[in-house]
């Protein structure tokens, strides 16, 4: 692992798994990995293993007439992540078309009134994300470009509405591997499909670092 000095920049990497042994979650350990060699400290947000709650509560609950309402401890905790955070990397299974609860329960409650809108200044302007969503269903299936134009609303709906500088999201049809099961030659397939997978999710984050070469 590379040596960070105190002034790197740090990515926030959130993980939206409930095994740690899924590809959703070796998704984001090589994404890390990556961002680690371009010289970022990485805070790894893996949202199960932290048991974060992703049921809105009324602590959590927005106060439209008070912007400045303090919100439960878990969640400011998480908007100290999010606000001492560069740039963010948010990996995720794609459930029926769209984040799976825990991730959107996040955005629920850590993306709140007074703290990612409702300010003439947005708190988290200047910062960049990459959305990652994992999906089983092949990449010629008619299915994922509905997930494309549903998707979409993680940028248009959620990021920008939030001042953030760029956001991009990035589909990894092709999730499931057992697909091919039973074929003659399944296990060198097997590996040839997942190191084909892990190339076009490390080309979605090289893009994402490369934009920001560009924007900055």
């Amino acid at each position: 692992m590379p040596q960070q000095d105190s002034h790197a920049r740090t990515a926030l990497v959130v993980v939206a798994h409930h095994r740690p042994d899924s590809l959703t979650a070796h998704t984001a350990r090589r994404a890390a990995a990556r961002l680690e060699a371009a010289g970022y400290r990485v805070d790894l947000l893996d949202l199960h293993a932290e048991g974060f709650d992703p049921r809105m509560n009324v602590a959590d609950q927005p106060e439209w007439g008070d912007r400045d309402k303090r919100y439960s401890d878990e969640t400011h905790a998480h908007m100290r992540r999010l606000l001492d955070a560069d740039l963010v990397v948010a990996v995720f299974p794609v459930y029926w078309q769209n984040v799976p609860a825990i991730l959107k329960g996040w955005i629920d409650r850590v993306w709140n009134y007074g703290f990612a809108y409702g300010r003439s200044k947005p708190r988290l302007a200047g910062k960049r994300i990459l959305w990652l969503g994992l999906a089983g269903a092949t990449a010629d299936d008619p299915v994922t470009e509905g997930m494309r134009t549903v998707l979409t609303s993680l940028s248009e709906g959620i990021a920008r509405y939030c001042g953030l500088a760029h956001s991009t999201f990035g589909l990894l049809s092709d999730a499931d591997g057992r697909l091919l099961v039973g074929d003659a030659g399944a296990d060198a397939e097997r590996e040839a499909h997942y190191a084909a997978f892990d190339q076009r999710a490390r080309e979605y984050v090289e893009k994402f670092l490369a934009d920001e070469t560009v924007t900055a």
